[in-house]
């Protein structure tokens, strides 16, 4: 490294003996110029064609299924691995879980945080076929069975679930008693609202499979609970005292 005098007699400027940085700039044209601009260009084109095919490539996890569209119509199912379809715009994949148990809650809401129940009267409230007003509570669980149905048939395939579960509650609770399906009945009514929101739901072609269908409140109004339960109570011992006397007379 050495200094060099301006002609002034000042500070001379440094000189580090190596090349300069329009000398390097040069170099680098004059390479790229040999090697050619088209090549780059060329080298440049399949860098970005082989990413574009390599985001084809997508993965179907266990208990899952994948959907292919093209160009915006269904054309394939794909079942759990590595897979690949065609880029975008030309094919794309919807991947919906199956294993995955779905939940929806007619007549009151669950805080997924701190799990308190909190009643929902607009659903809960209906009446029954002997014109009595009931507080009913469904949960009902459910499954996708049709990836293709679920996507494409019904916009919003769980709305869809939920509000015909409400449908089904109604109906049914609509054709019995209250102290039918408060007591004996239950389990009977359960098992028609299940059947029936099932018809409802294959009639709409949601692509949804119910898998269990709950009734946890049904009770009378809060104005009249204590006098309704009274009636069972009544009814439950009727049916013990009923019994214990069949088994006594048996017994003779």
């Amino acid at each position: 490294m050495s200094w060099k005098g301006d002609d002034f007699g000042g500070i001379g400027r440094q000189d580090y003996g190596g090349p300069s940085i329009d000398e390097i700039a040069t170099r680098i044209q004059e390479k790229i110029t040999r090697f050619g601009g088209k090549k780059i260009f060329l080298f440049l084109l399949v860098i970005v064609i082989g990413i574009w095919l390599a985001s084809g490539i997508y993965i179907v996890g266990p208990g899952e299924n994948g959907v292919i569209r093209q160009f915006g119509k269904m054309v394939d199912q794909t079942s759990p691995g590595l897979r690949y379809r065609l880029p975008w715009p030309i094919q794309t994949h919807d991947v919906v879980h199956l294993a995955r148990i779905r939940r929806a809650e007619v007549g009151f809401r669950t805080d997924p945080y701190t799990g308190k129940v909190k009643p929902e009267p607009k659903e809960a409230l209906m009446l029954t076929g002997d014109e009595n007003i009931v507080d009913a509570q469904l949960f009902v669980q459910y499954v996708v069975k049709d990836p293709s149905q679920f996507i494409f048939r019904v916009r919003e395939s769980e709305l869809a679930l939920k509000t015909s579960a409400e449908v089904a509650l109604r109906s049914v609770v609509g054709r019995n008693t209250i102290d039918y399906t408060m007591t004996e009945g239950r389990v009977v009514v359960q098992d028609e609202i299940k059947k029936y929101l099932q018809t409802l739901l294959d009639e709409y072609q949601t692509g949804l499979m119910v898998t269990e269908a709950r009734l946890l409140v049904v009770d009378p109004p809060e104005e009249v609970k204590d006098a309704f339960h009274d009636v069972v109570r009544a009814w439950e011992d009727r049916e013990r005292l009923m019994r214990e006397a069949e088994g006594y007379r048996e017994d003779l």
